[in-house]
């Protein structure tokens, strides 16, 4: 099970056993029965109702934050209660009941209305007001101020009326003697009319928002209206929607119980539509028509906030009954469940490729513990109801599980999936990484459609600095991954562009800013905002040609590379750390160093292109903070490597052979290499020393020396010095071939430079050769007397070409 849904409130658990003690024996199994849930309000406070002894009805509340249970109201007969609502300081209650046919019979001679809507003041116990007597469902919700400054005399209640309208009322109340609370308007209470001729409603508790749809000839129009706690609301958002919602009379979610399906009047068990929204700015819109194919679910999903949709056609395995897909909101992700056939994650932030969702069918999305006749219905993020158990639940996605599934993925798809799932719900950082880490080692190579290092690099680092900063999502990569094509087993998808909302408003906060901010990007989306790594390697291989040829463009603005490049090393956690086991050597590698610092100037570049309400000293740290965590992220993988193969922090010699852990240490090596070669991504100071020390251990010396021809292998002035340093001739002549094959591989100014650095006589014959003619040239060179002129670049050449004869590396 990859979603884990724990029981934060249920009825016969934390309800039951307190009636139990409110009445006598024989009525407990009455009020069992009769126990539901009738609504769940912003704050958390769960209303229910049962029927107690001689059909007394009963309207209780349980506060989750006390976890304790109280009596709000009694009626003295048998009422069906419809719909229930209270207010912040459970002052008000206002509700809605359907009378029954017998309470009707009583009154003959005059029409009387099916259902009444109340209102009664409950601190204490005082008047009661009607507020409708009408033949048609009613639903009543209080609003509840998103902040504390919501003057207490004063509730708003929402009125949702299935002749299609919705009126807000406007409630004052005084205190009098002491604690008395009584209405102060009760002959005629202010109201607005709010919506009109809609089809669809849906409440928003959580930020005090109302959805409606209403129809235009062949599509739809969705509207949202906020409330604010100043008293006063607006339609903030309108969008065309492509489709048609028939004539299925009025849909309401979100408004408490479902009084058709509880009827047994349910209009359409297949069809469900439903908004979320998310703490990014995205709002989406998942909506399943009625069947047409008995053998097919469909499934349409509009990212309102991209300008696409995505309709989902999922083949059916059986032909057992269709029952009512359920959306369960988890901000990042949608989950769509059909009990017993699949569960679908959506990615709503990252919408574009397929592979972003993950799709789960049969036995893989059972989901155990929940009842699969009763819908689930969404309420706030990660919170779903079931109304006929009356059983609430808080749901996330379980980390453990998602990455056993990781290991047990066949496909790319299910195994990028997964990875980008696992990347945005670590709980324990350290640990999960971890696992992410051993997986992506033990199985780099069998992942042909993405390179899973370059993806853990890129979305980590999405992950961990883009979210810190608003729009910066915008800018930085989420993925190395520039276009999918592969297709989902029994899951056939297709999109169309759709029209992005209108925001009527002048000045945005909260949510809207943020919704703002993404229509915005997509308006400008077809210049492309993210920064891409890629576009560095022209700029890099100039810049060390500029260095090696010693044609500067300028000096400023190599000086200006240098100095990024120091600020990254020294701005790295795990290279700095004490607690390091990786043996990466304290050295100097300017190409590395002139990458990281290029990287920083360019990223620098694009971010003060777009983020103009960013200062520079906010997006130097946020430069410098991505580059050097992307170092660390390789360390990382260094640290978690050495670890689990034990391969301590000592550092290598140049005898003897490696072990099978070194070797699969030095395949991990270069896995990393080639993957931040494609992306032109730097590697931690000192990586490529340690590189080539596991090659001089593990790898054929031909091999070894291929590898550096090919560019798998990068020599390090470092690695040269210690390896004429410290490699100890024998008798068979290897050592000495492989100190002269490096030699003959080194570039000119880092052979000078590794010679210098050597000392004067070691026990190495072509080195002993060459020093000692460069030092005989360097004599004549300060004779004034001499009159011919010997060039030492051209004896030093000849020195080591005629060694590497006579050692048989080449040809004379």
């Amino acid at each position: 099970m990859l979603l884990d849904f724990r029981a934060s409130f249920n009825l016969h658990r934390d309800v039951l056993p307190w009636i139990v003690n409110q009445g006598p024996a024989d009525n407990v199994e009455r009020s069992s029965r009769t126990l539901r849930v009738v609504n769940v309000e912003r704050n958390g406070r769960i209303l229910y109702t049962w029927k107690g002894i001689e059909n007394v009805t009963n309207i209780g509340l349980y506060d989750p934050q006390v976890e304790q249970n109280e009596r709000l109201y009694s009626f003295e007969k048998n009422l069906h209660i419809i719909s229930c609502s209270v207010n912040k300081e459970k002052s008000l209650l206002a509700l809605s009941y359907f009378r029954s046919t017998g309470e009707t019979l009583c009154e003959p001679l005059r029409p009387v209305a099916k259902y009444l809507t109340l209102l009664i003041e409950i601190q204490p116990i005082n008047n009661v007001k009607v507020l409708k007597a009408v033949d048609s469902c009613i639903r009543v919700q209080f609003l509840y101020p998103v902040e504390d400054t919501h003057p207490f005399p004063e509730s708003h209640l929402l009125v949702i009326s299935e002749e299609k309208y919705i009126e807000q009322f406007h409630i004052n109340v005084a205190s009098e003697d002491g604690n008395r609370v009584v209405i102060k308007n009760s002959g005629q209470i202010p109201k607005d009319r709010v919506a009109e001729d809609f089809v669809w409603a849906q409440w928003d508790m959580a930020e005090q928002r109302l959805f409606y749809i209403v129809p235009k000839r062949s599509s739809c129009v969705l509207q949202c209206i906020q409330f604010y706690p100043e008293d006063n609301f607006n339609i903030l958002l309108e969008v065309t929607l492509d489709i048609s919602l028939g004539d299925q009379g009025v849909s309401l979610v979100n408004f408490g119980n479902d009084f058709y399906e509880e009827r047994g009047m349910a209009r359409s068990p297949s069809l469900s539509l439903q908004v979320f929204t998310n703490k990014t700015g995205g709002l989406c819109l998942f909506y399943t028509p009625p069947l047409k194919v008995e053998q097919e679910v469909n499934y349409l999903v509009a990212f309102l906030h991209k300008g696409c949709s995505k309709t989902f056609k999922v083949a059916k395995t059986d032909s057992n009954q269709i029952k009512r897909v359920s959306f369960i909101n988890l901000d990042n992700y949608v989950a769509v469940y059909l009990p017993g056939h699949f569960l679908h994650l959506i990615n709503t932030r990252h919408t574009d490729l397929m592979c972003y969702h993950l799709f789960l069918a049969d036995e893989a999305a059972r989901i155990t513990g929940m009842c699969n006749d009763c819908p689930m219905q969404s309420l706030l993020e990660a919170s779903v109801i079931e109304y006929c158990t009356g059983n609430l639940f808080s749901v996330s996605i379980n980390q453990w599980l998602l990455l056993k599934f990781l290991w047990n993925c066949k496909l790319d798809c299910e195994k990028l999936a997964v990875l980008h799932c696992a990347l945005l719900h670590l709980v324990q950082q350290a640990q999960g990484e971890t696992q992410i880490i051993e997986w992506i080692c033990e199985n780099a190579s069998s992942c042909h459609s993405f390179d899973p290092i370059q993806e853990f690099i890129i979305a980590s680092l999405y992950r961990k600095v883009s979210l810190d900063t608003i729009h910066l999502d915008k800018l930085l990569p989420y993925t190395s991954v520039p276009f999918w094509n592969e297709v989902i087993d029994g899951v056939s998808c297709s999109t169309e562009i759709i029209d992005l909302p209108i925001l009527k408003m002048k000045t945005f906060k909260g949510f809207w800013e943020k919704l703002h901010s993404e229509l915005e990007y997509m308006k400008h989306a077809q210049h492309r905002f993210h920064y891409s790594n890629r576009m560095l390697r022209r700029d890099w291989c100039k810049l060390i040609s500029e260095v090696d040829t010693d044609e500067k463009r300028s000096v400023l603005y190599q000086r200006n590379v240098l100095e990024n490049g120091k600020k990254v090393i020294l701005n790295m956690n795990t290279w700095n750390s004490d607690q390091r086991t990786v043996p990466l050597y304290q050295e100097e590698d300017y190409p590395q160093k002139d990458l990281m610092g290029l990287i920083m100037v360019k990223l620098k570049e694009h971010l003060l292109r777009h983020l103009l309400h960013i200062g520079k000293n906010k997006i130097d740290k946020i430069v410098l903070d991505y580059v050097s965590k992307q170092l660390d992220l390789i360390c990382l993988i260094l640290e978690i490597v050495w670890k689990k193969y034990n391969l301590g922090p000592c550092a290598f010699c140049f005898n003897g052979r490696g072990s099978p852990s070194e070797y699969f240490a030095l395949h991990i090596m270069c896995r990393i290499s080639e993957a931040t070669n494609r992306m032109c991504m730097p590697l931690p100071p000192g990586f490529q020393t340690l590189h080539l020390l596991l090659g001089v251990r593990c790898l054929p010396l031909e091999t070894f020396l291929h590898y550096i021809d090919t560019g798998v292998l990068q020599l390090t002035e470092t690695f040269a010095a210690k390896l004429l340093k410290d490699m100890d001739d024998n008798d068979d002549d290897k050592n000495e071939k492989l100190k002269s094959s490096i030699i003959l591989r080194l570039p000119e100014l880092t052979r000078k430079y590794v010679i210098d650095k050597s000392p004067l006589y070691v026990d190495f014959l072509p080195l002993n050769y060459l020093i000692k003619m460069l030092s005989e040239v360097e004599d004549q060179a300060l004779n004034p007397f001499e009159e011919d002129s010997i060039d030492a670049a051209f004896l030093e050449e000849f020195a080591l070409k005629r060694t590497a004869a006579l050692l048989g590396l080449q040809k004379s």
